[in-house]
């Protein structure tokens, strides 16, 4: 993937980026229009064709989303265009959603040099076709253990999304969002995104970095029913902690077949595995309370403060006081890239919708003068090609945020 800024032509025109997403069987509506709108609004705040995308299926006939509503493509994998990045759009019982045309074409697609992505359990199939083969994916939780199982070449995470060199995978419901929205950024500008961000009233981008929630009770539940239960005691018992020789009682084990439990399926001692739900709470509280952070580490089974810092800093990388005080690190960040709106953690300062500025508003106002609408510009010719994008894009041209991000060429 090319992760410098964007591209352009000679005589200073963009170069659109082609998209396509294949749509297997009972794909995700939500994912793929997650997925999609980050584009053409990338699109309509530039006031440029940045992205033109496509809808593929196998055949070119119509294919049910899993909420039964039938999508029409615009045309058959074998016939689309030269593309820069192909996207599979899965979802509900993938593993019987794609056929070995789709697995061959992906392959041909790979071969010419073309990005490979995939949203909700879309990952699966590009897996499937050998294709993330010494990569790092995500998938939506309900297919790691699957995928991990079936794949153990792939480096699947519980990652919200994925960047691994020309591999550009997610998870489901809107993290393709997120994940679009870090492409715009590395491919356009971080001001681009923030103001996408902030037209979808998004409080926040979240990062690579950022984990899916899973919930607990199905945590290796399939290949293991006894784990399953073993967590879930853990995740409802985090500031009065049970001792492991009780919680293999209630889960009716000796203390030698939980620890063969743990390392069997999460790669892990049980104690370690308690210690990080406890983190992962604490880090939740340091972003989204205003407990001081001694009441924190007792509300999450710690007996000292200094001993919860210093797991903390262990486990995470930062003291709490500083993955609390991170906020007031990106407004200094601010500041030197010129004002530049970064995202913030939900619950840190600033984070309030009503003392957010929009990013949208200083590019294109004055003060007290509110929004001001720009004259028309003359459409780009790349925006002359037919493509639903570059209807899209027209369509958009009286709105007042049209070109108000100006991309630098």
């Amino acid at each position: 993937m090319n992760n410098s800024s964007t591209d352009y032509q000679g005589d200073g025109e963009f170069i659109t980026k082609k998209i396509g997403f294949l749509l297997l069987n009972n794909f995700t509506m939500i994912s793929l229009a997650s997925a999609v709108e980050p584009l053409r609004m990338a699109n309509q705040l530039s006031g440029e064709a940045l992205y033109e995308w496509v809808t593929l299926t196998e055949d070119g006939g119509a294919v049910s989303a899993s909420d039964g509503i039938k999508i029409t493509p615009d045309s058959s994998m074998l016939n689309a265009a030269l593309l820069d990045i192909v996207i599979v759009a899965g979802g509900l019982n993938v593993r019987r959603a794609y056929s070995k045309n789709q697995l061959n074409w992906l392959n041909s697609q790979a071969r010419k040099g073309c990005t490979l992505g995939a949203i909700c359990t879309g990952a699966y199939v590009l897996a499937e076709a050998g294709l993330l083969d010494g990569y790092d994916c995500s998938t939506h939780w309900e297919y790691i253990a699957g995928l991990q199982e079936a794949f153990p070449r792939v480096g699947c995470s519980d990652r919200l999304f994925s960047f691994d060199r020309d591999r550009m995978t997610s998870t489901g419901g809107t993290a393709p969002l997120d994940m679009m929205l870090h492409l715009i950024k590395q491919e356009h500008s971080a001001l681009l995104s923030s103001a996408i961000s902030e037209m979808f009233i998004c409080d926040r981008i979240r990062s690579e970095t950022d984990q899916q929630k899973v919930p607990l009770q199905y945590v290796s539940a399939a290949m293991q029913p006894k784990l399953a239960e073993v967590v879930g005691l853990m995740a409802a018992n985090i500031e009065e902690l049970i001792d492991m020789d009780e919680l293999a009682h209630y889960a009716g084990l000796s203390r030698r077949q939980l620890e063969r439990l743990f390392l069997k399926h999460l790669q892990c001692s049980p104690s370690k595995y308690y210690l990080k739900l406890r983190l992962l709470r604490a880090r939740q509280l340091l972003k989204q309370s205003d407990l001081a952070i001694i009441e924190i580490s007792t509300a999450c089974g710690f007996v000292s403060t200094p001993h919860f810092s210093k797991c903390y800093r262990e486990q995470m990388g930062v003291p709490p006081s500083e993955e609390r005080s991170g906020n007031r690190r990106k407004n200094a960040q601010e500041k030197a890239l010129g004002g530049i709106s970064l995202p913030v953690m939900p619950g840190e300062a600033g984070d309030k919708l009503d003392e957010k500025p929009s990013m949208i508003q200083n590019m294109s106002a004055q003060p007290d003068q509110g929004i001001q609408k720009e004259p028309l510009r003359q459409v780009p010719k790349a925006e002359k090609r037919d493509s639903i994008a570059n209807d899209a894009l027209l369509e958009a041209r009286s709105e007042s945020t049209f070109g108000s991000v100006r991309i630098k060429k």
